[in-house]
């Protein structure tokens, strides 16, 4: 079967690999679930691994088959499988467990191991090729009504788990009820964002630098947020005008808007992390002004990061409360599709060069 592949630690790899069809019986005890891969979604760590930035091989291979963004559908089960059936369609989970405490009772998205195991990502194989073999607990049901835009869920478990940790850290506050949010960054992690606190009621700013109308501050406005362009209006003056902000959720990849951030986020408040940078940049920030509006404010950090089925599962209930509250929002952010592996190369391109993308995906094949 066809795979696309890179060869970590060697800038701009990516190729079509050929791998061995799995089989249910790859997985011991009768509980193997084979899917067949329709739709992986690609963003900038497929971007980033090709750009030999990192990634690592799974143990025996010199290649990394890449993409985290699954969404397929089963085609057959071990016989000690009984929660999921063929024609089930599912996303799987990318974090697999390692030897630590949390990672032996299912948190391994919060594993205290230095080495980790990411499908797609780090020694562990993805699913950009045919079919993949899994064992059930990674693996996650859509119900049919979202299998047109189950391929956006695995970014979806990103925010999930930030927004969930956010009010579980602050349940020690007994009757924390945020009122107002802001989002920095509109693009697809910003988009969900948005989407998923405008479901809980809050009021929802997101801030990007295009200036609007766009499509995404067109579908930010369609669902009772409002959009700034930080062209036009810093986070600052927008945050007299909107603000103090109960949360922040930050999607934009430009670490110097975190420290800006904690100086605008209200008392009791939480910032969420979302944004792996890499590189050097140092900026010179008010750090006593900072560290004193969090001391005195009981402030909160937090980042997220690869997400374990609990915030799949969450994802899966906010599509299906978006797709009955704002019928068809979901999909507009489904903007390029590539047909087949073969077109890696420019599966790449649209992810690097294309205007106005929100997800980039590959069509591995039809959803029926």
């Amino acid at each position: 079967m066809k795979a696309i592949a890179v060869i970590p630690g060697q800038p701009d790899s990516m190729h079509l690999a050929e791998l061995p069809k799995p089989h249910v019986e790859d997985i011991p005890g009768g509980r193997g679930v084979l899917v067949r891969v329709l739709r992986v979604g690609v963003d900038g760590t497929d971007k980033e691994i090709n750009a030999a930035e990192y990634g690592v091989a799974p143990p025996g291979c010199d290649f990394l088959v890449t993409g985290h963004e699954s969404f397929g559908i089963v085609e057959a089960v071990g016989s000690n499988v009984h929660a999921l059936a063929p024609g089930d369609f599912v996303v799987a989970t990318v974090r697999r467990p390692g030897n630590s405490l949390y990672d032996k009772i299912g948190l391994y998205d919060m594993t205290l191991d230095d080495t980790y195991y990411e499908r797609g990502i780090n020694l562990r194989h993805g699913y950009l090729t045919e079919y993949y073999v899994d064992e059930p607990e990674y693996i996650v049901k859509v119900p049919q009504g979202l299998k047109q835009v189950g391929v956006l869920l695995e970014p979806a478990s990103v925010i999930e788990k930030g927004i969930h940790q956010a009010y579980e850290i602050q349940r020690r506050l007994r009757i924390w009820q945020p009122r107002r949010a802001a989002v920095l960054g509109a693009g697809t992690i910003g988009l969900l964002a948005t989407l998923a606190l405008r479901l809980r009621g809050l009021e929802v700013c997101t801030f990007a630098r295009t200036r609007p109308p766009y499509l995404n501050s067109e579908l930010i406005a369609s669902i009772g947020g409002c959009y700034h362009s930080s062209q036009d209006v810093s986070l600052m003056d927008a945050s007299r005008d909107h603000g103090p902000f109960d949360l922040i959720f930050e999607a934009t990849g430009y670490a110097p808007l975190v420290f800006e951030a904690m100086g605008l986020l209200g008392k009791n408040g939480v910032l969420v992390l979302s944004s792996v940078t890499g590189g050097g940049r140092s900026i010179e920030i008010p750090a006593d002004k900072i560290n004193l509006g969090f001391v005195l404010g009981n402030k909160v950090v937090v980042g997220t990061v690869n997400a374990n089925r609990e915030y799949f599962e969450m994802g899966v209930k906010d599509f299906s409360q978006a797709e009955l509250q704002w019928p068809g929002w979901l999909a507009k952010l489904l903007t390029h599709p590539v047909r087949g592996l073969e077109n890696y190369a420019e599966l790449l391109s649209t992810l690097t060069e294309a205007k106005g993308a929100i997800k980039v995906f590959c069509e591995v094949a039809p959803v029926p």
